[in-house]
């Protein structure tokens, strides 16, 4: 099979599974996959499974990935924080949809792989960290939306805290060995709206700096 004809497959896996809104879909085909799987993993860059990457961790499956990346409904003027950055993948296709993009990991070796890639790109609407994502990013809030890519029992309070009025968070929540729910958190005026979406399997969002 050619690449061409893997990646039209890629995107009709992804329309199958719901990821419908179109620029969504041409984020994630701008976005090769491949880039951001090592070794003997790569040939499996366009099939719609997670795979690993470094430091114990996973690149999602595409299509959580899309399903994720269109509940949050990133609007060109956005500034958005993505809380895990794993393998990168996930932030290359929120930059495509948003003004700007801040995503931290705990452990340094993600980061600078994943800068790496970036750079390689000429990304520049992209500022990738070493942080502690539980507590946010407090010197650039607020922001518009808010990606978690890895489960905690509750939406951590640092980030509620750091999300403008009118801004979403879409996290998975729940018992990091079972399955969780994705939900979408919505801040209003006067509080905060949650809306479970659908149930889903991440790796579980800890405290600290991870060791490499």
């Amino acid at each position: 099979m050619t690449l061409a004809e893997r990646q039209m497959q890629f995107l009709f896996a992804l329309r199958s599974k719901g990821v419908t809104d179109a620029r969504v879909l041409t984020a994630m085909e701008k976005t090769d996959r491949a880039m951001f799987v090592k070794g003997h993993f790569s040939e499996r860059a366009y099939d719609d499974m997670p795979l690993p990457i470094g430091a114990g961790q996973t690149i999602s499956q595409p299509s959580v990935v899309g399903l994720m990346t269109q509940a949050l409904q990133v609007q060109p003027r956005n500034k958005v924080l993505e809380i895990g950055t794993g393998s990168g993948y996930q932030a290359v296709i929120l930059s495509h949809l948003a003004r700007r993009v801040y995503t931290v990991d705990r452990y340094k070796s993600l980061v600078t792989e994943a800068r790496a890639i970036f750079d390689q790109l000429d990304i520049t609407n992209l500022t990738s960290l070493t942080a502690d994502g539980s507590f946010g990013l407090p010197d650039q809030a607020p922001f518009d939306r808010i990606l978690v890519t890895a489960a905690a029992e509750d939406p951590p309070g640092p980030l509620l805290a750091q999300l403008k009025v009118g801004g979403i968070m879409v996290l998975p929540v729940g018992q990091s060995d079972s399955v969780q729910t994705l939900i979408r958190v919505r801040r209003l005026e006067n509080g905060f709206d949650y809306e479970e979406l659908r149930p889903v399997r991440f790796v579980p969002l800890l405290e600290g700096l991870g060791k490499d």
